[in-house]
């Protein structure tokens, strides 16, 4: 490589390099002006201003609720079920039902399964007679 060649592509090497830098550059810049931006800064306050507004819509339909007959009638549910849990008594018709499905499962297969045993026996004995 010449001399010439050689500073040819130190040369282009560096200009790409420099563009690099002045590519991120302006986008830093671009960027920061975006978000320094009056528009932004806006836009941060009225969705600051609408979620402050949506919070207290929410806290004011839930205060309503717990003063309604319909949230005093589930107050005193919740309060009713959070006993039965404590005296065991959910407990003890959770099992009763879990008993009563599995019973029930187990009736069923069994059904299922002795027309089939009965089944395989008589192929058996015709098989066995042939």
């Amino acid at each position: 490589m010449t001399e010439e060649s050689q500073a040819n592509e130190t040369k282009s090497t560096g200009a790409v390099s420099d563009e690099w830098q002045n590519l991120g550059q302006n986008l830093k810049d671009l960027f920061q002006g975006a978000w320094e931006s009056d528009e932004r800064l806006k836009l941060q306050e009225d969705i600051e201003a609408g979620l402050t507004d949506f919070a207290r819509s929410v806290n004011k339909a839930v205060e309503e609720f717990k003063e309604s007959p319909t949230g005093q009638q589930m107050k005193s549910d919740v309060e009713d079920f959070h006993e039965r849990v404590r005296s065991g008594e959910v407990e003890g018709k959770a099992r009763e039902e879990l008993a009563a499905v599995l019973r029930s499962i187990n009736t069923e297969l069994e059904k299922v399964s002795k027309p089939r045993d009965r089944t395989s026996e008589s192929e058996e004995e015709e098989t066995e007679e042939n």
